[in-house]
């Protein structure tokens, strides 16, 4: 017996289907919460556990306890005051913003020819910058090193940035962003008497305030953290950047993994704010992208 419309009955059972109906949604939601929750908390452990280690005496580094049994700050004001430390971050934060800015001028302006010009050849230029991305790192450290000791770089600023003052990834990202740009603007621009830099500068590069922000962050982070190029161009301890300064803690002290540990967590905060500067750019870009899908 099917209930009348209206009465109790029937709308019990339509709250009841209701229920039904909503319980696997809610299952869905609560499984890829959890996926979430538990992916973040395995991407926090190191970090938790670099801090852990910072405040930990030597004798306490190989308990694996989250929380010392006694904390201290002794690390921490070791590597303080610890002169070279302080060269060495003072020379990480000069090599990664300069390559950082260089990047953002020439991928940028690099990347807004190949995209909004037409020349014989265009495409054969960019796909061989493209292939530069298939030549491993480790291959070009050779070439780069005779480089350098040909033109007196070697254990110089200069010698350490120069292989990355231009990447064929940021490269291609710009381009791909340029893309979007309207070429009515371009036109416009053109019409009102701006020359090409002019237009590159006032009127694409706001517009692609998104891309520009992933790159800088990409380009900080991956010279703020380089170990390689840094460690066989350098000579002088003065010269070292944090990455290769800290390695020299494990020969000095016998490895003592809670000043390196101490040094990690102290060069995490450049790229901490470095993110936090750029992160509302990306947020915007991402936004605007969906609205325009």
């Amino acid at each position: 017996m099917v209930a009348a419309p209206g009465t109790p009955r029937a709308s019990s059972d339509a709250l009841l289907n209701t229920q039904r109906s909503r319980r696997p949604r809610n299952m869905g939601q609560i499984i890829r919460w959890l996926l979430l929750f538990i992916g973040g908390i395995l991407m926090i452990m190191p970090i938790a556990y670099m801090i852990s280690t910072s405040l930990k005496w030597p004798h306490e580094v190989y308990n694996v306890k989250l929380i010392p049994d006694e904390p201290t700050i002794e690390n921490y004001t070791y590597v303080l005051e610890d002169g070279r430390f302080y060269w060495w971050f003072v020379n990480s934060i000069i090599i990664a913003t300069i390559t950082t800015i260089c990047n953002l001028l020439f991928d940028s302006l690099v990347g807004y020819t190949l995209c909004k010009f037409r020349f014989p050849g265009r495409q054969i230029v960019f796909i061989a910058i493209l292939s530069t991305l298939m030549i491993p790192t480790e291959m070009l450290v050779i070439p780069w090193y005779l480089m350098s000791q040909s033109f007196g770089w070697l254990d110089s600023y200069w010698g350490i940035m120069f292989p990355g003052l231009m990447t064929a990834f940021g490269t291609f990202l710009m381009k791909q962003f340029f893309e979007s740009v309207p070429d009515d603007f371009i036109e416009a621009a053109r019409i009102d008497g701006l020359n090409e830099l002019q237009i590159w500068w006032t009127v694409a590069m706001p517009l692609v305030k998104p891309a520009l922000a992933a790159l800088a962050i990409f380009v900080f982070l991956g010279n703020w953290t380089a170990f390689l190029w840094p460690l066989i161009v350098t000579n002088s301890v003065d010269m070292y950047t944090i990455p290769v300064g800290l390695s020299g803690f494990g020969d000095e002290a016998d490895v003592a993994w809670e000043l390196i540990m101490t040094g990690a967590a102290i060069s995490t905060i450049p790229t901490l704010v470095v993110f936090l500067i750029f992160q509302r750019f990306i947020i915007r870009g991402v936004v605007m992208a969906g609205l325009k899908g």
